[in-house]
């Protein structure tokens, strides 16, 4: 079972354009990859914490984080092809160096191509909320992917959520404070930390009411 639902959408000349130039030595598929790990110090062309960045959307939270953490091999995860144009143009035009883009599930690269206890940290930025309450089985983030997550992170690493839907916020607190692997770095919510971008989802859930929670739970 996927753990998304696949966007369409045409890629504008720009995210071509920057798909064909950027795609072979940036890119690769889920689906595609060989079995077994990942080898994300080849990939990259050298060793460095790997962050995970599950759904980059269009790019513009994604690509400032990792320019303003080069000390980073930064991962971004995303189903949605002209995200990922538009993500390698956004990379392209600041310099980053230290990004790399996988086109597919999540939650397959996790289970089939990331060795436990490697990664960094997994963030997961206004993922889907799915708001209607008989879809509420389709959002990402439940026991088995939080169990999946955990096992993946170092001892120490951070699985770092933000959402705007109150409900799904307080199903995340619940479903990862329940994981015996991690441990909630605050007492509840996690203040706003001011190295995450504004996105025009925040922008947009703040104009209609609606206030954004983050929470940072760490691998025991």
């Amino acid at each position: 079972m996927v753990s998304y639902v696949k966007r369409g959408g045409r890629m504008t000349v720009g995210q071509q354009r920057a798909w064909d130039d950027h795609w072979p030595r940036l890119g690769r598929t889920v689906s595609e990859l060989p079995e077994g790990p990942l080898d994300f110090t080849a990939w990259f062309g050298r060793e460095a914490p790997v962050m995970l960045e599950i759904g980059s959307g269009m790019g513009e939270t994604t690509s400032q984080l990792a320019a303003a953490a080069p000390e980073l091999n930064y991962v971004a995860a995303e189903v949605y092809d002209p995200g990922l144009g538009q993500l390698m143009l956004r990379a392209e035009k600041l310099g980053v160096e230290n990004l790399r883009l996988l086109h597919g599930d999540a939650v397959v690269l996790l289970t089939e191509h990331v060795e436990p206890d490697t990664l960094h940290g997994v963030r997961l930025f206004f993922p889907d909320p799915w708001p209607k309450k008989k879809h509420h089985k389709r959002r990402i983030v439940s026991p088995s992917f939080a169990a999946l997550v955990a096992s993946r992170l170092a001892p120490g690493g951070t699985f770092h959520m933000a959402t705007d839907w109150e409900n799904y916020a307080e199903q995340m607190l619940e479903v990862c404070s329940a994981e015996p692997a991690l441990r909630n770095r605050y007492d509840g919510w996690a203040p706003r930390p001011e190295w995450r971008p504004v996105t025009k989802f925040e922008q947009r859930a703040d104009v209609e009411g609606r206030v954004s929670h983050d929470l940072i739970f760490e691998k025991r």
